[in-house]
């Protein structure tokens, strides 16, 4: 009885975590058209006019959709060798999300703003980041970011500061006549300014103010690309790190993935890693 269960475990795992196998894959493909089918049903359902007229089925389709992740959610649990790490996991807690807003939209009472209930159902949206897994890409640009956080937040640390130092200047300057009421307020308008968004829903009157807002301006634009820089930089690397820079003995070209026994541009066997 157990190496039954041990099987159809083992079976269940090759189909739902696996890609490999034609099953696999069947399934991928299947999960990937649920999860773009459910989204546009969250988004269908956000325009009044279809509302009004499919509401009700919206709300009909968007339940087989929830009972269907669920059951692959509670799959997932079963067949997993370490379902503890599954459910933690990044990815585990993604899952969960986008079945647990419709059922606590049933725990909200009727009386309960409806505002409560449309937030409850937007985080459903959430289910399009389960494609995440199924695009190859994405892992490299996963690891580069996860490589490039700790620049990242130190270049955020930086930009709070000169934000603060901008902000308390133009609140000293400005003051609360020209609308810098406050230094929160100030420091709002900073990081407009820095990022180059620009609203304008405050702006300094003075000569001295405008100065320190040009100043602001070019302060942006010296270092809005940095992050754009230390993204692409670890981007670069690991793609270079998962190339596999064997030559083909055949036709002596290189470029190969990591995990490549063949030439992808003859097919001769290529020769044994070297580590």
């Amino acid at each position: 009885m157990t190496s039954t269960k041990s099987v159809r475990k083992q079976q269940a795992f090759d189909v739902i975590f696996g890609t490999e196998s034609p099953a696999g894959k069947a399934f991928d493909i299947v999960l990937i058209i649920a999860i773009l089918s459910s989204v546009t049903v969250v988004i269908a359902d956000s325009i009044p006019d279809l509302h009004e007229q499919y509401g009700r089925i919206f709300w009909q389709i968007e339940w087989g959709f929830t009972v269907f992740f669920s059951l692959e959610y509670c799959i997932r649990i079963w067949c997993s060798p370490n379902p503890k790490a599954y459910v933690t996991s990044g990815f585990g807690v993604v899952d969960l999300l986008s079945v647990l807003p419709t059922y606590i939209a049933i725990l909200v009472p009727q009386a309960a703003p409806l505002l409560i209930l449309r937030v409850l159902r937007i985080l459903r949206i959430f289910r399009v980041l389960r494609l995440l897994p199924y695009v190859r890409e994405s892992a490299v640009l996963i690891e580069a970011l996860r490589r490039s956080r700790r620049k990242i937040l130190v270049f955020f640390s930086m930009m709070i500061v000169i934000s603060t130092i901008y902000g308390c200047l133009l609140y000293v300057v400005e003051g609360p006549d020209h609308g810098f009421n406050t230094i929160p307020e100030s420091i709002y308008w900073a990081i407009v300014t820095v990022t180059t968004v620009g609203y304008g829903d405050v702006v300094p009157m003075t000569a001295l103010g405008r100065g320190i807002a040009a100043l602001g301006m070019l302060t942006g634009y010296a270092i809005i690309a940095v992050p754009t820089g230390i993204i692409t930089a670890e981007l670069t690397h690991e793609m270079r790190r998962q190339r596999d820079f064997r030559s083909c003995e055949h036709c002596n070209r290189t470029g190969h993935d990591s995990d490549s026994e063949h030439c992808k541009y003859c097919g001769a066997l290529l020769p044994a890693r070297s580590f």
